[in-house]
């Protein structure tokens, strides 16, 4: 019996969905900035926030800092396969990460900082090959420190404090 490969391509469109998903998961955009923006009728790389590889067309970079957001954090940001830098900087996130961010390999910055992001910190920051920054601080954070960042032969910059953690 033949097997049957099923071969997954991601595209902008993959991209886009996500993006929309992260949308709907916030339940208050006070400037309007995704409201009047984040919309089909334009392309994802012209949408406020989102930097698209000029290559590829793929986000590359996803950057809500400072927009007053309140919400949570949808699964599908993990789909955004092309990601080196998200920062969702003092807006009002709240809620766990997502395990769905694990798969997002090629990050190099990460900033959640001045939100009320709250559960364990997760220890798949660890296995980020790439990963140079990671911002945290001031959230609601609790439990351990994961040891799996202690190996990131990349981390340069790790700003925790402000949060419930300990070693």
């Amino acid at each position: 019996m033949a097997s049957l490969a099923v071969v997954v391509r991601t595209n902008i469109t993959t991209d886009q969905s996500a993006l929309l998903a992260l949308k709907a998961h916030i339940t208050d955009d006070p400037y309007k900035f995704l409201a009047t923006n984040w919309s089909t009728s334009t392309s994802v790389c012209n949408w406020i926030g989102i930097t698209c590889d000029a290559n590829n067309l793929r986000v590359t970079a996803l950057n809500l800092s400072h927009k007053g957001l309140k919400g949570t954090i949808a699964p599908q940001v993990g789909n955004l396969s092309f990601l080196s830098h998200l920062s969702f900087r003092n807006n009002n996130f709240h809620g766990s990460l997502p395990n769905e961010l694990a798969s997002l390999r090629r990050l190099e910055v990460v900033s959640f900082e001045l939100n009320s992001f709250s559960g364990a910190l997760p220890s798949w920051f660890g296995f980020f090959p790439k990963l140079r920054e990671l911002y945290a601080n001031s959230n609601q954070f609790n439990g351990t420190i994961p040891v799996s960042l202690f190996n990131i032969s990349s981390l340069q910059i790790i700003h925790l404090r402000q949060n419930m953690l300990s070693v």
